[in-house]
């Protein structure tokens, strides 16, 4: 998921993706750990994902912090 597609997604819709993306990578903790994980490179994914939307909800909080502060 790119940054772009990311931004066009509605603040709840983050909300939802990032819950789908924090259990997704507890799944792949618990299969790398029990040596079932086929596609270690998911896990990498996984992360950069999550920090993708993370960084996008802060963004999203602090431009609307301005935006009170200007008010």
């Amino acid at each position: 998921m790119q940054v772009s597609d990311v931004r066009d997604l509605s603040d709840d819709e983050l909300s939802t993706r990032l819950l789908e993306l924090k259990r997704e990578q507890l799944n792949l903790r618990f299969q790398r750990a029990s040596g079932q994980l086929e596609k270690t490179a998911r896990i990498n994914v996984v992360r950069k994902t999550i920090a993708r939307i993370k960084t996008v909800q802060s963004q999203r909080k602090a431009d609307a912090a301005k935006e009170n502060a200007d008010a």
